[in-house]
């Protein structure tokens, strides 16, 4: 597997596609191989400038120029996909069991814990800094029609857990505010159903929350990201 590119290289390889003409080069690599010639071409480049292009992207490691293995006189141009891959953060492990925490532990961070088994399988957590003494109906019939159950979960006090995991994640901007955050911990301010009422609502935060973690579970841990 290639090595995971640096900080650095992965700043260079940005600054490198944001000019619009090798965007444009990019683009016609995606689907296949091309000659100098046929980018030309296809472009409306000199070969000058073309090959000033090409030098840029190939200085990056975005592309591969070989020769052709018919006329040793024509090369090619070959776009390294797993370089564009590498420009976002790529799949790592989420660090340990993730606990939710809102304040009331009764909409949010209730949501995104029911989310979570359901989505990755794996075992989480919520609490809440101010539990409320049970789960909000809303949430409860929102869950329901998102193919979820919530009618046994009750909110419990945050302070109460023993030892927190490693991964704490906040859903609610009062509750990150009210507490001291870890290194790992992350922060999403999701807007609080409870207050609005609405099915509506509550709907919209299963759908962020949905798109969250999908995403969190397809990105490297957040400080991996920086070292």
């Amino acid at each position: 597997m290639p090595a995971t590119p640096t900080i650095e290289l992965r700043a260079a390889r940005h600054a490198a596609l944001g000019d619009p003409v090798r965007l444009h080069i990019i683009d016609a690599l995606g689907c296949c191989d091309r000659s100098p010639l046929e980018l030309r071409q296809r472009l409306g480049l000199g070969s000058n400038l073309l090959a000033h292009h090409l030098d840029v992207l190939e200085g990056v490691g975005l592309i591969e120029r070989s020769r052709s293995s018919g006329d040793g006189r024509r090369r090619y141009v070959h776009l390294r996909h797993d370089a564009l891959d590498a420009l976002v953060p790529t799949a790592g492990p989420t660090p340990g069991t993730p606990l939710f925490v809102c304040t009331a532990n009764s909409a949010r961070s209730q949501l995104a814990e029911a989310l979570w088994r359901s989505i990755t399988g794996g075992a989480c957590a919520s609490a809440g800094t101010h539990p409320a003494d049970a789960v909000h109906e809303g949430a409860v019939l929102a869950a329901a029609r998102a193919g979820l159950d919530l009618t046994d979960a009750t909110p419990r006090l945050l302070s109460s857990i023993e030892t927190q995991p490693e991964l704490v994640i906040t859903v609610c901007d009062r509750a990150h505010e009210e507490l001291e955050p870890g290194p790992t911990w992350l922060h999403w301010s999701i807007p609080d159903p409870v207050a609005e009422g609405s099915s509506a609502a509550f709907e919209s935060v299963i759908a962020e929350l949905s798109d969250r973690i999908r995403l969190l579970r397809s990105t490297v841990p957040p400080m991996e990201a920086h070292r």
